[in-house]
């Protein structure tokens, strides 16, 4: 089937609620895909953070392989190894509570409202709130989308649950005014990503928790796109001053696998109980084994350090550019700010003709995800090809 015909099929089969670039992927091996005619690009996307080991990583692909051979599905009524190894690792690598499993991040910070609504009922609470920032982004499902402020101005959309309220992004005096006693729960992203990569400030992470330790509500932390070494430590809030009450993690989790999990401090493990919430698919054998091997590869000191010394060598070549304002972020989550009049969306499809795949998160910025295992000669060639569009697309 010609590209032509896939687009054609896919416009009268799809529900049109993505835009596409035309392009159509059909192999990939670490940090680098391959479209239909065979041409190379080199991934610094990573399926926005999701495949972070790579593509089609032999360790994963292993894990995969070998468990579908043995067991796919069997539900959440009975017990499986790897659901149970897989909940038991991510919680020594965090939290130290219980796990919830569940498929996407969407679902995950679902799980997190919910235990945080039940909880906050359990203290006396009758109208529990939670808190978000402006520009977070938390999933798509209803309540995940009444936490996402920008997402559910949509009136078309409406309406939406009650018992949500943002305030403007890192700003402590702000957030700690919307605090008070029937406040369930803030729940925020410690790096904003889909916004445009924009840390919170350890001023607001402090404000956060000491408004909820005074107050009696949970700290959630959204690190859908944050965690699982993308910052150069395996949890953003590690290079924090705060520890969360609950902690979301997804995207990278399943090494290109959909997963999501809710980890529950050690005090919060037991809110939820038997029938408050469910899912048939999460937890399954498959992409439980291949959580287990992602969790393997990236809970590694050196890999890790990698991460960090990749992206100051990404972020120091960024910096060095013509039309290159600013760089946020850490280790390899990075937004990169263009010069006034730089169209970042032209550029954006300027890189991928070259061979090169970003994302356009807003207006102005560019935004690099590239695989924890990309090396100093990619690097060095993304930077190149950065330089060669800005140069291009700025009339230079």
């Amino acid at each position: 089937m010609t590209l032509a015909e896939l687009q054609q099929r896919e416009q009268r089969w799809l529900m049109q609620t993505y835009k596409r670039a035309p392009v159509e992927f059909v192999r990939g091996e670490g940090a680098v895909l391959w479209d239909s005619e065979g041409r190379e690009y080199l991934d610094f996307l990573a399926g926005i953070s999701v495949c972070s080991v790579g593509h089609c990583h032999p360790a994963v692909v292993e894990a995969v392989r070998e468990q579908a051979g043995r067991l796919m599905h069997v539900s959440n009524l009975f017990y499986t190894e790897p659901m149970v190894r897989l909940a038991e690792r991510l919680s020594r690598a965090s939290l130290g509570g219980k796990v919830f499993l569940a498929n996407s991040g969407t679902e995950a910070n679902e799980c997190a409202i919910k235990l945080a609504r039940k909880r906050a009922h359990a203290r006396g609470v009758e109208n529990p709130e939670i808190v978000s920032f402006e520009r977070d982004f938390h999933g798509r499902t209803y309540g995940a989308l009444s936490a996402t402020p920008k997402l559910a101005e949509d009136p078309a959309l409406g309406p939406m649950l009650p018992g949500f309220r943002s305030v403007p992004f890192d700003d402590p005096g702000a957030l700690r005014d919307a605090v008070y006693e029937e406040t369930a729960a803030v729940l925020i992203e410690p790096i904003q990503g889909e916004s445009g990569v924009y840390p919170l400030s350890e001023e607001t992470l402090l404000a956060a928790r000491q408004a909820c330790d005074e107050s009696g509500a949970l700290l959630i932390l959204d690190e859908i796109q944050a965690g699982m070494g993308r910052t150069g430590s395996l949890w953003a809030y590690e290079q924090t001053p705060v520890r969360p009450d609950l902690l979301t993690a997804a995207k990278a989790l399943g090494g290109g696998l959909p997963i999501g999990a809710c980890v529950a401090a050690e005090a919060l493990g037991d809110v939820l109980a038997p029938g408050d919430h469910g899912s048939t698919f999460a937890g399954g054998a498959v992409v439980s084994a291949a959580a287990l091997a992602v969790l393997e590869l990236v809970d590694d000191a050196a890999l890790l350090r990698g991460v960090r010394e990749r992206g100051a060598e990404l972020r120091e070549g960024l910096l060095g550019l013509d039309g290159v304002v600013e760089v946020r972020g850490r280790g390899l989550m990075l937004g990169v700010g263009l010069g006034d009049g730089i169209d970042a969306a032209a550029v954006g499809a300027d890189l991928l003709g070259r061979g090169l795949i970003v994302n356009v998160p807003e207006p102005g910025t560019l935004r690099l995800l590239p695989p924890l295992t990309v090396d100093s000669d990619q690097i060095g060639r993304a930077i190149a090809l950065i330089s060669e569009s800005l140069l291009s697309c700025s009339g230079g």
